[in-house]
């Protein structure tokens, strides 16, 4: 058996916590056989290969007395880039206990376990349902909206170094004045209408609008302006932090992207340039 798991983008600028889109990298999980204790193949530095490896503890969490397999993990989600690596594992090991422990969850109640232990439904929702989702998590719960990403293509810059989310989240303000919230709250909600309604250059306008986090985390990432301005010179949608960071992605029309990833390229910075489409599968199983 394998379980697949895509990447994600969360945030999209101002839909902060709450708006996430699964992207085409992958995290995969082969069941080899069963085994007297938990062991993951895998070339990750610094990751547990066995019953302390996040995908385990996660799976144990949702079945305590799963039988122990051995297992391969693979996985070309960089770690700590602002793609949802932590979050494709947590999604990974509730399927794996899904599928070991014949639990038969439905996909919102993989959601309302992976939000439990992740924190926020913006990264692990994407990676259940695929595609463009918009969620939110009060008072314990989860609520969610699944819809297709309009036609567009994404130029992920992926930096040579990690950006933890405890250090992107200590930029962060304690709060926001009122008039300051209400119009955070006001460009997010027109981001959601312009994408539902298809209109990337209005849904464009409202990512490089955003006053939650961007405007904070920005300064973290050395590449960001350089990278926006080329962004604007030819003619993309939009230029964004994904997730904490310090990926930058770059939303265009797929006729740009050759030209935007030439210009990129020219600056120089040490980092991985990768064209992305969108996943609209989410949890795979075969």
């Amino acid at each position: 058996m394998k379980i697949r798991i895509p990447a994600t983008s969360a945030n999209l600028g101002p839909g902060f916590d709450s708006i996430g889109l699964a992207l085409s990298r992958y995290l995969t999980i082969e069941v080899l056989k069963p085994a007297d204790e938990w062991y993951i193949e895998h070339n990750l530095p610094y990751v547990p290969d066995d019953k302390y490896n996040l995908l385990i503890k996660t799976a144990l969490k949702i079945k305590p007395d799963l039988q122990p397999h051995h297992l391969k993990m693979e996985s070309d989600i960089p770690l700590a880039r602002g793609l949802g690596s932590s979050s494709s594992v947590i999604v990974a090991g509730i399927e794996l206990a899904n599928q070991l422990g014949n639990l038969q969850l439905s996909q919102a109640e993989k959601l309302q376990l992976a939000t439990e232990i992740e924190g926020h439904p913006d990264n692990v929702a994407p990676a259940i349902y695929g595609n463009l989702v918009v969620a939110s998590y009060v008072n314990k719960r989860v609520s969610a909206i699944v819809s297709d990403f309009p036609e567009c293509a994404f130029l992920a810059f992926i930096p040579k170094y990690e950006l933890r989310t405890s250090d992107s989240r200590g930029v962060l303000p304690n709060q926001l004045s009122h008039k300051k919230a209400v119009a955070a709250s006001a460009v997010s909600n027109v981001l959601v209408a312009a994408l539902l309604k298809g209109d990337l250059t209005t849904a464009g306008q409202a990512m490089e609008s955003d006053i939650f986090h961007e405007p904070f985390r920005q300064r973290l990432v050395k590449e960001f302006y350089a990278i926006k301005k080329i962004g604007h010179e030819y003619g993309a949608y939009a230029t964004y932090l994904s997730g904490a960071g310090p990926t930058i992605m770059v939303l265009a029309p797929q006729d740009k992207i050759d030209s935007l990833q030439e210009a990129i390229s020219q600056l120089g910075f040490d980092g991985e340039l990768a064209p992305l489409t969108v996943d609209t599968v989410g949890i795979y199983v075969e």
